[in-house]
């Protein structure tokens, strides 16, 4: 096949946040479309995010493809190949796809097993589709690149454990509750952490959501956003006896809720349990809480450390999840190879056809007037010999590049076999056979089929 995959791009590990904020493509308007109709590609696709580009194209091997798109995307952003290509890795071909559909499975992601990846993945791949760029090979490969990350999902537990602060803070509150749709959750402070711990609680069923924040405003800001209910800073400890999970999260320099505040709530609560999560620094809830009955309380450093287990069950389950990716980039891989058999499958049929379609006139030539029905029925007859013949040797050629991933190797033998490409033969190429053939006919035919 003479087109091929490419892949350019940088991600947060070859480049630093300066050079991807200047270089990200999300800045520059129409990117796509503009690279399409400026470099050799019949194909190209573009994904940028916060922590990676990557530019996806198909083109002609050996074409200058890969300069093409560096040059114009250093260009397009402002900025200067030197700058640039340090930072890129490209790859082609099988490696080209290998890669896609680890990022597919976000194996190469900051945070391994996050899903954000896939939704951008997908975005980026209807960007081309609607800008026309995503063609045939663009369109498989993106399909099967979330087949692999769906099967990553399903058949390993790469993305079952909590791995971030908030999200391990609401992990362990699952695990105390259970069924959360009944539960009631306070969040003290209303910063980006509490923000996160909000939107795993609402994801795990919570309904009830009390926010509170010393700037009011902020509170009810986030409790619009969130679909909570915002109160005051001095309201905290009056509705204590409400929740069944606080979380708190103040830039406050000395504990905001006390053991004294706590123990007349759980009179009221008639010892139902309470979950404290304190992921504030300096504490914001005094650690004398946890000796209460009934009461479980866990700062930042018991969440490092169940993330940090989570983190190495992730890369555990990362080595499985590579072992699944490997296997449908084969799969695909294989597929792109057979696509380099259609045109010599078609150039086998047609030299088969042309030599029937010889013989055939030879053939009427010397029997003289034949009716039309019989001259239909003879060419019907030499052109389903012809197909069949050669039915064996396309189904090898089909099966063994299927099962061997030898495309080229088996393309180039039929086609040197079948002389496809009218090389010169020399008159004597076979003089040993010579004898052999002489009842058979010339081994240098004149009337030989091209």
């Amino acid at each position: 096949m003479d087109q091929d995959i490419f892949l350019l791009g940088f991600n947060h590990r070859t480049a630093a946040v300066a050079v991807r904020e200047k270089y990200a493509l999300t800045t520059v308007e129409n990117f796509t479309s503009k690279l399409a109709r400026a470099v050799p590609a019949r194909e190209v696709m573009c994904l940028s995010t916060c922590n990676r580009v990557e530019i996806l194209a198909v083109g002609r091997k050996g074409s200058g493809l890969r300069d093409a798109i560096l040059d114009f995307w250093a260009k397009a952003c402002g900025g200067r190949v030197e700058e640039l290509a340090p930072h890129v890795y490209r790859y082609e071909g099988h490696e080209a796809v290998g890669h896609l559909f680890k990022v597919a499975a976000s194996l190469d992601s900051m945070i391994v097993g996050e899903p954000q990846i896939l939704g951008q993945l997908k975005t980026a791949y209807r960007d081309a589709v609607d800008q026309g760029s995503a063609k045939v090979i663009i369109n498989r490969l993106l399909h099967k690149a979330f087949f692999a990350a769906k099967r990553v999902r399903t058949e390993t537990n790469i993305a079952s454990s909590a791995v971030s602060i908030s999200f391990a803070a609401v992990e362990l509150a699952r695990k105390i509750f259970g069924d959360m749709t009944g539960v009631t959750a306070m969040l003290v402070g209303a910063g980006e952490m509490a923000e996160l711990a909000a939107t795993h609680l609402l994801g795990n069923g919570v309904k009830n959501l009390l926010i509170a924040n010393r700037t009011f405003a902020r509170a009810e800001e986030l409790a619009k956003t969130m679909g909570g209910k915002a109160i005051t800073f001095e309201e905290i400890i009056g509705r204590l006896a409400e929740a069944d999970i606080v979380i708190s999260s103040t830039g406050a320099q000395h504990t905001v809720i006390q053991a004294r505040d706590v123990r007349p709530v759980l009179k009221k609560r008639k010892n139902r349990p309470m979950f404290f999560i304190d992921i504030a620094v300096p504490r914001d809830i005094d650690p004398d809480v946890n000796g209460l009955d009934n009461v479980y309380l866990y700062d930042i450093d018991d969440l490092k450390e169940i993330v940090e287990e989570n983190m190495a069950q992730r890369r555990g389950e990362a080595v499985k999840a590579e072992a699944l990716v490997d296997i449908e980039a084969e799969a695909f891989g294989k597929w792109l190879e057979s696509l380099g058999l259609q045109p010599t499958i078609l150039d086998l049929y047609g030299r088969a056809e042309r030599c029937a379609r010889q013989e055939l006139k030879k053939t009427l030539k010397r029997l003289g007037p034949v009716p039309p029905e019989a001259e239909e029925a003879l060419e019907t007859l030499v052109l389903s010999l012809s197909r069949k013949i050669l039915h064996e040797p396309v189904d090898f050629l089909k099966r063994r590049t299927r099962e061997e991933g030898k495309a080229d190797e088996f393309i180039s033998l039929v086609r040197r076999v079948f002389n496809l490409d009218d090389d010169s033969v020399p008159a004597d190429a076979h003089a040993d056979r010579l004898d052999d053939s002489v009842e058979q006919g010339s081994a240098s035919d004149p009337d030989t089929c091209q």
